[in-house]
């Protein structure tokens, strides 16, 4: 009649053990698995750092011998940029001007645009609209600087001289319109996948409390995406500041400070990739253009570090306002 004893001869030591063995390998393969993986990232990762360091290393190895002959104030403030003349001058101002007038006005014309496309395609169209809107806008991501150089070139110039009686398309206005085309996706892509990031019960939370459509847009769901809508932004920038192709078909080549939009400049990168090819090996203006890579570096950087800090900034009050 006691069935005690059964029991104790299921659920005791002699009970065979069924499925712990599998689940305990299962799990240390599993382990096994995401230490590899783990591995394989940090070995990635280290890779990227160790190449970005000699990189760095070559660049400041290769510039840093025009300071033996050239003052570093010379070279950063001096107004004439003429490496072939006898005397050279090395004077990059003029280029920095350059540089600094097409990031400036294509940013003005990008982020706008960019953020307000976002802003449609991810909260305001229609699926329909939203399916071909959105490949469009990829779709221009892919185009290669040389195609919206040339178009720049080709098209937009003529069409600036004869709308505007100026003596030259190939201008400030002229590059920043083109690099504004390019980092306008990528400005849009992000931004919109920062605003589909935002969590939908803040969402709906706000329009079941009475809040208009655009009211929830403002006050909720920019302020918890405008960290990653900040982080676009400085993506599409950074492109704008370090662009080579399209600056060097269409902004004129002018080494000269700018004083009006329809003046042609010769931004840094642009000065690089016009006279490398050309110039002796070991030579001053060999090591001049080396420095002219120093400074785009330390922009960029500075630009980027900057921005950061603005974007976290932002995000902590967005984070503060939900």
């Amino acid at each position: 009649m006691l069935q005690i004893p059964q029991a104790q001869a299921i659920t005791g030591d002699n009970a065979p053990p069924v499925a712990v063995a599998p689940l305990t390998k299962r799990k240390v393969t599993s382990t096994v698995q995401e230490a590899r993986i783990r591995r394989v990232f940090v070995v990635a990762g280290f890779f990227s750092v160790i190449i970005m360091g000699l990189i760095v290393l070559f660049l400041f190895k290769e510039g840093l011998g025009l300071f033996s002959t050239v003052s570093v104030s010379d070279f950063l403030f001096g107004e004439f940029w003429y490496p072939t003349y006898d005397p050279s001058d090395f004077g990059i101002l003029p280029l920095i001007a350059g540089s600094m007038a097409v990031t400036v006005i294509s940013s003005a014309i990008a982020v706008p645009l960019g953020v307000g496309a976002a802003l449609y395609l991810g909260e305001v169209a229609g699926h329909r609209t939203k399916e071909i809107l959105k490949p469009a806008v990829e779709l221009l991501a892919s185009l290669p600087s040389v195609v919206l150089g040339f178009v720049g070139m080709v098209v937009i110039a003529p069409l600036m001289q004869e709308w505007w009686d100026i003596p030259t398309g190939l201008n400030v206005l002229n590059a920043s319109m083109m690099l504004a085309i390019m980092a306008i996706p990528t400005i849009a892509s992000i931004s919109e996948d920062a605003l589909h990031s935002v969590p939908r019960d803040l969402v709906e939370a706000s329009l079941a409390l009475g809040a208009t459509r655009f009211e929830t847009l403002t006050r909720v769901i920019i302020p918890g995406a405008i960290s990653g809508m900040g982080t676009g932004v400085i993506l599409g920038m950074s492109r704008a500041m370090g662009e080579t192709m399209v600056v060097l078909m269409v902004a004129g080549g002018a080494a000269q400070i700018p004083t009006s939009i329809f003046e042609s400049v010769r931004p840094l990168p642009a000065t690089i990739a016009a006279e490398m090819g050309e110039t002796p090996f070991g030579s001053e203006h060999y090591h001049a253009l080396f420095a002219i890579g120093i400074v785009l570096f330390i922009l960029t950087m500075g630009f980027n570090l900057v921005a950061a800090y603005i974007s976290q900034r932002f995000h902590q009050k967005g984070a503060a306002t939900l």
